[in-house]
């Protein structure tokens, strides 16, 4: 899928290819990959490379544009089962115009982040941006779903929940390669002098190897104390079972002391009280005192 868009009064408006200055090409196919390769003269390697989630980000500079592979995070679905996946999307700077490569759709109309843009290394700049606000809200909902795992595991006995604490762990990895991969592309950006940045570019390319440090920071400590609070919660499981184990153990001797007493009653050779009508009773008298002699024990013994 492809859309096109006019950069007008510093927003992004919908147009004919013809007019475009922004190009946004989805999911590409095989016939739209060779035509973008043949008509903006994009290399196959570096176009592959937009679409690779194994690929770092990294800038190129060829004759007819500025290359960048930038890393984002893949929108979450329950399928993915906790875990959080990393994308890859490419921007192609030309003189007069931007070339987008995604595998997702990017809210390019967004008047709050997509506004006020003076030229289009200011909206590439911008589409960077989105990219580290993205991260950053994930690892949000990656915080608010590890303190949901950790309030479940604190009664549960099963393994599932440790398994999608794994996941989460697994995916804050993926993100802390990704953010820093960014931060070292976006500090290239910073010394780089074939895209001739001005003053108020500079300012907000600046602005942006903040954000990201910031991000890359914040995933730096939700990876940290995941990492350090598995083990925790692993035996917080464990601990869980025991306690079970322990409960049961005590049911069945509890209910094993008055069961002796009864059998013994029960045999089939003569025993004292056979002929007595009030057997029963203090046969049953016997059983409830054994049990409470085994109550008082197992309290004196703090069990």
């Amino acid at each position: 899928m492809q859309k096109c868009y006019k950069l007008d009064g510093g927003r992004l408006l919908p147009c004919e290819e013809a007019d475009a200055d922004v190009v946004v090409v989805i999911s590409p196919d095989a016939t739209q990959k060779n035509l973008l390769i043949q008509s903006h003269q994009i290399d196959e390697h570096t176009f592959n490379s937009a679409l690779d989630s194994d690929e770092l980000a990294r800038i190129e500079y060829e004759d007819d544009y500025t290359g960048i592979i930038f890393k984002k995070p893949k929108s979450y679905t329950a399928d993915d089962h906790f875990q959080f996946k990393v994308g890859s999307f490419g921007v192609f700077i030309y003189e007069d115009m931007v070339v987008i490569l995604s595998d997702s759709d990017i809210p390019l109309v967004d008047e709050r982040r997509f506004s006020k843009m003076g030229s289009l290394k200011v909206f590439v700049l911008r589409l960077l941006n989105y990219s580290i606000y993205h991260f950053t809200e994930h690892l949000k909902i990656i915080n608010r779903i590890s303190d949901e795992i950790e309030t479940k595991i604190e009664s549960s006995m099963k393994n599932e929940y440790l398994i999608y604490m794994f996941s989460l762990g697994k995916g804050l990895t993926y993100y802390l390669n990704a953010i820093n991969s960014n931060d070292m592309l976006l500090r290239r950006l910073q010394s780089s002098r074939s895209l001739a940045f001005d003053e108020t570019e500079r300012d907000l390319l600046d602005d942006l190897m903040i954000e990201n440090q910031q991000c890359l920071r914040q995933a730096e400590i939700y990876s940290n104390i995941l990492a350090n609070m598995t083990g925790a919660r692993a035996s917080i499981v464990s601990n869980n079972l025991n306690i079970l184990m322990k409960t049961l153990n005590i049911l069945t001797v509890g209910i094993m002391v008055p069961t002796f007493v009864v059998s013994a009653f029960s045999m089939n050779v003569p025993i004292p009280m056979s002929d007595f009508k009030g057997a029963f009773i203090i046969i049953m008298g016997l059983a409830a005192l054994s049990v409470a002699g085994f109550m008082w024990f197992y309290k004196k013994r703090g069990w």
